[in-house]
């Protein structure tokens, strides 16, 4: 019995962070666009703004839809914890640990996507990952 319980607490995992990450890969696509993510990223100091936005944008957007739907949930939780790993060493690691800046969210967005990846998605997934 609880397999079951544990397998429907990372379906509720799998889906809160794929929430997540498809609004915020959302607004990174729709709202600011891949130059408007390149300006922001090129004002940080990010290396090879350009690229990352791009890159950081489907991570967040494909990646959110993945975990969503459950397909391959243990590649896009990788993708989301590099993504997770260079926002905290770039942009909020400087900023201390409480939000809105420090590295509170992504640092628990970190470890969620971290869970995913070594026990999978758990229930109700399209296809099972690995």
């Amino acid at each position: 019995m609880s397999f079951g319980l544990q397998s429907w607490g990372l379906t509720v995992l799998r889906v809160t962070l794929g929430i997540v990450f498809l609004v915020h890969g959302y607004q990174k696509l729709f709202t600011f666009g891949f130059h408007g993510v390149a300006g922001m990223f090129s004002h940080i100091g990010i290396p090879l703004p350009a690229f990352f936005a791009v890159v950081v944008t489907l991570v967040e957007f494909v990646g959110g839809f993945l975990l969503i739907v459950g397909v391959a949930a243990r590649i896009a939780a990788a993708f989301i914890a590099v993504d997770m790993l260079g926002a905290i060493l770039f942009i909020h690691a400087k900023h201390g640990f409480f939000n809105p800046s420090g590295v509170e969210f992504p640092l628990t967005a970190l470890a969620a996507s971290i869970c995913l990846v070594l026990a999978g998605g758990g229930a109700l997934s399209l296809k099972r990952s690995w």
